[in-house]
C-alpha cells in the first residue's frame, strides 16, 4: 500500500510549498485543490480546505520537511454485543479490514449505492485526519469534501443499482434485503481482487440483517465471499473502512440525486415522506406516471399518494 502522510496548512503555507515544487506542478490537479506536485518518489496535492496530502513511498520523509501531522482524537467506540458467530473480535477497530456499506435504501427517489473500501491499519489514522466518520454527522458538503480525499486515498468499489432494474427486480419478486446482499457480495468480491496483495485481516459488513438470512440471499450465487467476514450494526462506529465505504457510498448516491434534479428541471428531496409525495405528484403531472420507473422506487406507498394528489390538483 502505498504510504500516505496529511498535513494541514494555512493559505501562505500552501503557497510557499507551491513556489518550492513548482517545478514539478503537474498540468491538471483533482477537483478542489489548489495544486499537484510530483517530486521523486512522491505526489504532493494541496487542497483548498487546506490539507496537504503527500503519497508514494518517500511521502512520510516529505511531509517531514513541512511538519509534523496533528494528533486526531479516538472516535468513540460503539459498542456492539456479539449475537452471532460472525460478530467481530473486539480488537475490529485496529485491523486491517475491508469494510462495506450502502445508501439509498429508504429513499423513494435514486438508486441504492453500495461501497465496499480497504483501510488497513496503517492509514487509520490519516483516514481520521481527512475527516472520516460515520456519514450521518456529516452534510452533504462535507461529504464531498471528504469523498473526493479518500478516492485518491483508499482502494474501493462502488455499485449503483439504478432505479430501472431496481423496479424490474422488485417486480420479479426479489426482496430490498436480497437486493442488498447480492450487491455488497459483489463489492467485497471486487475488493478482495483488488487488494489480493495486500495484507487484509477480515471484512466487516454494516449489519442490515441477520447474518444467516444474509447467507441464503446468496445461496445460489457461484461466488460468495465468506471467509473472515464479519457482521455489525453500526459498522460505521467500528472501524473507519465501513464509515468511508458509508461515505463514498453517499456521495455517489448524492451525485445521481443531482442528475436527477438537473434532469427533470425539478429539486428532488431525499427520504421518504410528504415532500417527496408532493415532488412525485409534480412529476407525474408533468412528465407522466410512467416516469417514475427510472428515478423512484415504485412499489413504495409515496407512488400511490403522489398518484391521488396529482389526480386532486387537476380535478
Amino acid at each position: 500500500m502505498m504510504a500516505n502522510t496529511v498535513l494541514k496548512m494555512t493559505t501562505q503555507e500552501i503557497n510557499k510549498l507551491k513556489e518550492a515544487y513548482q517545478a514539478f506542478i503537474q498540468p491538471s490537479s483533482p477537483p478542489g485543490s489548489v495544486f499537484t506536485a510530483k517530486p521523486a518518489g512522491c505526489t504532493v496535492t494541496a487542497y483548498k480546505s487546506g490539507k496537504v496530502l503527500f503519497q508514494g513511498k518517500t511521502a512520510e520523509m516529505e511531509a517531514q520537511k513541512w511538519g509534523s501531522a496533528p494528533a486526531a482524537p479516538d472516535p468513540k467506540p460503539g459498542k456492539s454485543k456479539p449475537s452471532h458467530a460472525f460478530a467481530p473480535p473486539e480488537n475490529v477497530g485496529t485491523l486491517s479490514l475491508i469494510g462495506s456499506d450502502e445508501v439509498g435504501t429508504g429513499d423513494y427517489f435514486g438508486p441504492i449505492t453500495v461501497v465496499a473500501s480497504y483501510v488497513p491499519a496503517s492509514q487509520l489514522e490519516l483516514a481520521k485526519e481527512l475527516g472520516v466518520k460515520d456519514s450521518k454527522f456529516l452534510n452533504d458538503k462535507q461529504i464531498a469534501a471528504i469523498a473526493k480525499d479518500l478516492l485518491q486515498t483508499i482502494p474501493y468499489s462502488l455499485l449503483v443499482l439504478s432505479n430501472r432494474k431496481y423496479n424490474e427486480l422488485q417486480a420479479n419478486g426479489m426482496s430490498q434485503g436480497k437486493m442488498k446482499a447480492l450487491l455488497h457480495n459483489k463489492a467485497l468480491h471486487n475488493m478482495l481482487e483488488k487488494t489480493k496483495d495486500l495484507h487484509v485481516d477480515g471484512i466487516l459488513v454494516d449489519q442490515f440483517c441477520e447474518p444467516g438470512v444474509y447467507f441464503n440471499y446468496l445461496s445460489r450465487e457461484r461466488n460468495i465471499v465468506k471467509n473472515n467476514v464479519f457482521f455489525a450494526t453500526k459498522g460505521e462506529s467500528l472501524h473507519l473502512s465501513v464509515a468511508a465505504s458509508s461515505i463514498l457510498a453517499r456521495y455517489a448516491f448524492i451525485k445521481e440525486m443531482d442528475k436527477i434534479s438537473a434532469k427533470t428541471g425539478i429539486e428532488i428531496p431525499k427520504g421518504a415522506g410528504s415532500k417527496v409525495d408532493v415532488k412525485a405528484a409534480e412529476m407525474i403531472r408533468k412528465y407522466g406516471t410512467a416516469y417514475l420507473n427510472d428515478i423512484a422506487k415504485i412499489h413504495f406507498a409515496n407512488t400511490k399518494k403522489a398518484l391521488n394528489l396529482a389526480k386532486s390538483k387537476r380535478n
